[in-house]
């Protein structure tokens, strides 16, 4: 290679921006560069872009992408957040049967404590065992493609199986399809967030009324569900 090269800051900012989109590696994040800003992309060159020059970029390869992980890629290939990616938080001591009522929620997440990842290409699931009056982090899944073979959501939707609910930045209908054939029932939030504020929320809902898709995941009975149904009508 000449001095033509990707530097090694170039080529870290890019590996982190592909994994913030569905479906997308290096290869595929660098095509598009090349089309938007030319070879090799270098710093001033990537200060420039914009969402709008990612999207029409290689005949609009990444058009149809949302525009949450859009802003996330961007600002990763622009330098920001690459020297302060936070690591995965510890996980809270759990047995069964420790949280009475309780539910089992995954988030997709690339740092921290945060929700802010794609479902295809979220970095670990934080896994969060909710009741009303309390939410504890059991359990921090790295998660490692190469072991997905042919089928990668089926991979990742496998890694949560023991779920009921999945928060995902942006999730796509094929992922999707695969993660509700688990009985998981997927929610987005395109906003991300602070994971611990989203459980806390949660745990109000759970507190106050209960809605019947989330009773029928929490086991309560029909009629008790009817009463949920009633309830949602009259308010």
């Amino acid at each position: 290679m000449t001095d033509q090269s990707l530097s090694d800051e170039i080529a870290l900012r890019i590996g982190l921006a592909a994994r913030t989109l569905p479906d997308t590696d290096p290869a595929r994040l660098l095509r598009v560069l090349a089309d938007a800003v030319g070879l090799p992309p270098t710093a001033a060159k990537l200060d420039g872009l914009t969402v709008k020059a990612l999207r029409s970029a290689a005949d609009g390869e990444l058009a149809e992408m949302d525009a949450g992980p859009l802003k996330s890629a961007l600002a990763l290939l622009k330098g920001e957040g690459t020297d302060d990616i936070e690591p995965a938080p510890l996980p809270q001591p759990y047995s069964e049967g420790d949280i009475p009522g309780s539910i089992r929620v995954a988030c997709a997440s690339n740092g921290g404590e945060l929700l802010d990842g794609h479902f295809g290409s979220c970095r670990r699931f934080l896994v969060y065992q909710v009741s009303a009056t309390e939410a504890r982090l059991i359990d921090c899944r790295d998660i490692d493609d190469s072991k997905a073979e042919d089928d990668k959501n089926s991979y990742r939707a496998s890694l949560i199986e023991d779920c009921q609910v999945l928060y995902v930045a942006s999730i796509g209908g094929p992922a999707a399809a695969k993660v509700v054939k688990r009985e998981i029932h997927p929610i987005k939030f395109p906003d991300g967030g602070d994971a611990r504020a989203r459980i806390a929320a949660l745990q109000q809902v759970l507190a106050d009324k209960t809605p019947p898709w989330l009773a029928k995941i929490m086991g309560h009975d029909a009629d008790e569900r009817v009463r949920f149904e009633r309830a949602e009508d009259e308010a």
